[in-house]
C-alpha cells in the first residue's frame, strides 16, 4: 500500500481520535498510568502539529481550520519534544503483560518516537520534490475531505485554505535549503512535477471542487477569489522553481547514499519502514530466494494452461495482447467493484472480526494520474468509507492479471478490513494503537491478503492466479531493487528490466513505481518481509495447534491490538501459542 501521503509521511503515521475533546481530557484521567499520560501529551500534540489528520478520520469537535507547519523552525521546535517523550518514555518500565492496553501502547509509541529520531538524518523535507513525495501528492486531498455544509465548516475551510499558498512557499524554502546543503532528488523522479502540479490548475481540482460540494453561492465565491489570488500563484511559482531552479540541480545519480549521510538514511529508513533492521545484502537475498519460487509456480501454470514458453514473454503478452488486457477505464472499474462484491460475502468465514464502514473505488484524480492506486482510511465512525483510488488511464496496456489481487490488497481483506478494524477497536486500546501504523505490519498484511485469497480459491482463473504470483513476484523483486538501487548502484533501467521480466504489471506502471522506489527509499522492503513474518508465526501456530488451529483466531490475534510491530506481533502469537500448550498440559 502506499501506503502511500507527504504530510502524513512528514511524521510517518496516521493518526486520529474519534473525539478531540475527549482525547483531551483523558490525559487528566484519575489513575492513567505513566504511559498512559505520555500517550496522551503524545497524542495531544500529534494533532497540534499534524492537524490535517484530525480531517483525514472525521474527527469530531475539531476545527478543520489548520495545515502543518513545514518550517524548520516548527521541525526543530517537534524533534525537541520528541526528545523530552523518548527520556519520560526511558524511565517508565515496559509492561509484562503482553496484549495488555498499556503493553500495546508502550510498544507502538516507543518505536514511534525512535523512528523519528533516527529518520532525522535523512533531512527528507528537503527533497521532497518528487511525483511520489512532493507538497501535490497528498495536500490537496486534504481538502476532498474537508468538512462543509455550516456556516461554521465554511467559515473553518476558508481558513485552511488562505493557508495553502504559504505552505507551497514553505516547500519552496525547505527545498531550496536542500540544495544549499547538498539534499536533492534524484533527477528522474522530478521531471514530471511541473506538470502534474499544474493539473492542480485546471477547474475541477481539490480546491474548488470543496465548493460544488457545499452548494453555497457566496461561499464558492469566496474558495474561488483565494484560489486566484493565492493558490493558482502559488502553484505555478512551485513549477516554475522547480523547471528552472531544481531541475538543474538535482542529483543525476539514484541512490540516497549519494545524499549527506545517504547510506546511515537507508537503514533508518529500513529500520523505521519495516520495524526490522535486516542488513541490505540479507533483504536481497531474500529478495532473489522468493523471485526463484514465485517463478516456478509462474512456469508450471504456463506449461499446463497457456502452451509453454517463457516466462519474460508470457509476461509481456500479459500487457499487449487484447485477450488480456482491458477496453476502457469504465471496464477496468467495473471489474474491480464487481471482484469487490464478491470478496466481501467472504470475509465472515475468515474472520471473527469484520469493520462497520464499507469501502468503495474510485479512479484517481487527473492531478495524480501517474499513481500506481492506493487506499485512504474510513473515518472512525465507520460512516465514511474508505476509498481504494485505481489507475484506470492507458486500458489497452494494463493486463486483467492483478487486478484481483491489488483489490484484495487495498480492499478486503487486505488494508481496509486491517485498518477500519483498527480504527473500530475503541476503548480496548489507546488512540495511538487505533491510528499509528508502520508498513512493515501494514503491508505485509496486504500481501499476506493477497496469498490468503488463494487459498481460499477466489482467484478463480488460471490468469487470476497468474496475477496473484505476478504480484507476490513484484514484492519480492522489491527487495532486489531497492537494495539494489540505494546500496549497490543499479540504474533505473536495470531495475525497470527486473521488474518487467518477474512480473505482469503495466509498463506504465512499472515506470512509475521504479520512481517510487528511488524517491522514497526503503519502503519498498516492506511488503515481503512483513508478509513472511506474518507466514512464518501462522506456519508455527499451525504446527502446535494442529486440528485445533482455527484461522479467525489466528487472524484475531494478528488484528486485535492494532498496527503494532513485527517484533510485537511476535510476541503476541508466541504468548498465544504458550496458553494453549499450558492448557493442554503436558504430552497432549
Amino acid at each position: 500500500m502506499r501506503i502511500k501521503l507527504l504530510i502524513l509521511l512528514a511524521c510517518g503515521t496516521l493518526l486520529a481520535c474519534s473525539d478531540r475533546a475527549a482525547v483531551e481530557e483523558s490525559a487528566d484521567a484519575v489513575g492513567a498510568s505513566a504511559i498512559e499520560q505520555l500517550a496522551d501529551d503524545y497524542l495531544r500534540q500529534m494533532l497540534l502539529r499534524y492537524p490535517e489528520t484530525e480531517t483525514y478520520y472525521s474527527l469530531a469537535n475539531a476545527p478543520h481550520d489548520d495545515l502543518f507547519d513545514n518550517s524548520p523552525e516548527a521541525r526543530q521546535d517537534w524533534d525537541a519534544q520528541v526528545d523530552a517523550w523518548l527520556d519520560a518514555l526511558g524511565q517508565i518500565e515496559k509492561p509484562a503483560d503482553i496484549g495488555s492496553r498499556d503493553w500495546v501502547t508502550y510498544g507502538i509509541l516507543s518505536e514511534e518516537l525512535l523512528a523519528s529520531k533516527a529518520t532525522r538524518i535523512c533531512r527528507s523535507e528537503t527533497w521532497a520534490a518528487s511525483t511520489a513525495t512532493a507538497w501535490h501528492t497528498s495536500l490537496p486531498s486534504v481538502f476532498e475531505l474537508q468538512p462543509v455544509g455550516t456556516p461554521e465548516a465554511r467559515a473553518a475551510a476558508l481558513r485552511r485554505l488562505e493557508k495553502v499558498a504559504a505552505y507551497v512557499d514553505g516547500e519552496i524554502r525547505n527545498l531550496r535549503s536542500g540544495l544549499d546543503f547538498g539534499y536533492t532528488a534524484p533527477r528522474p523522479t522530478v521531471e514530471g512535477v511541473p506538470r502534474e502540479v499544474r493539473e492542480l490548475l485546471a477547474d475541477d481540482n481539490p480546491f474548488l471542487a470543496m465548493a460544488s460540494r457545499d452548494g453555497d453561492g457566496a461561499f464558492s465565491a469566496n474558495v474561488q477569489a483565494i484560489f486566484d489570488k493565492d493558490i493558482a500563484p502559488a502553484i505555478e511559482r512551485f513549477a516554475v522553481y522547480i523547471e528552472e531552479d531544481y531541475l538543474p540541480n538535482a542529483r543525476e545519480s539514484l541512490a540516497v547514499a549519494d545524499n549527506p549521510d545517504g547510506a546511515a538514511c537507508y537503514r533508518a529508513l529500513v529500520r523505521s519502514f519495516t520495524t526490522i533492521a535486516p542488513a541490505a545484502d540479507a533483504i536481497h537475498e531474500t529478495g532473489l530466494e522468493q523471485i526463484a519460487a514465485i517463478r516456478s509456480d509462474m512456469q508450471a501454470i504456463i506449461d499446463e494452461h497457456f502452451g509453454g514458453g517463457s516466462i519474460e514473454d508470457f509476461m509481456r503478452r500479459l500487457n499487449n495482447d487484447p485477450e488480456f488486457t482491458f477496453s476502457s477505464s469504465d471496464e477496468i472499474l467495473a471489474h474491480a467493484r464487481a471482484s469487490l462484491q464478491g470478496v466481501r460475502e467472504l470475509m465472515p468465514t475468515l474472520f471473527s472480526l469484520v469493520p462497520k464502514a464499507d469501502v468503495i473505488i474510485k479512479p484517481y484524480p487527473p492531478h495524480r494520474s501517474s499513481g500506481t492506486g492506493e487506499y485512504w482510511s474510513s473515518s472512525e465512525d465507520g460512516e465514511r468509507p474508505g476509498i481504494f483510488y485505481l489507475p484506470v488511464t492507458e486500458p489497452e496496456k494494463r493486463s486483467r492479471a492483478g487486478q484481483q489481487s491489488f483489490l484484495f490488497h487495498e480492499t478486503y481483506p487486505g488494508h481496509h478490513l486491517q485498518g477500519a478494524i483498527a480504527l473500530e477497536l475503541g476503548d480496548r486500546v489507546h488512540p495511538l494503537a487505533r491510528y499509528l501504523w508502520n508498513s512493515g505490519y501494514a503491508e505485509g498484511w496486504g500481501l499476506y491478503s493477497e496469498r490468503l485469497m488463494d487459498e481460499v480459491g477466489q482467484y478463480t482463473t488460471p490468469l487470476d492466479r497468474m496475477g496473484m504470483l505476478s504480484d507476490q513476484g513484484a514484492r519480492a523483486a522489491r527487495l532486489v531493487i531497492d537494495t539494489g538501487l540505494h546500496t549497490m548502484g543499479w540504474t533505473r533501467q536495470q531495475a525497470v528490466d527486473y521488474m518487467l521480466a518477474n512480473t505482469a504489471w503495466s509498463p506504465v506502471d512499472i515506470e512509475s513505481e521504479i520512481d517510487r522506489y528511488i524517491a522514497w527509499p526503503g519502503q519498498a522492503n516492506a511488503y515481503m518481509l512483513g508478509m513472511l513474518k506474518i507466514m512464518e508465526l501462522r506456519d508455527v501456530a499451525e504446527q502446535v495447534f494442529a486440528d485445533d488451529f482455527d484461522i479467525r483466531e489466528f487472524h484475531a490475534r494478528v488484528l486485535e491490538n492494532g498496527s503494532i510491530t513485527l517484533p510485537m506481533l511476535e510476541e503476541v502469537v508466541v504468548a498465544w501459542i504458550e496458553a494453549y500448550l499450558a492448557e493442554a498440559g503436558p504430552n497432549d
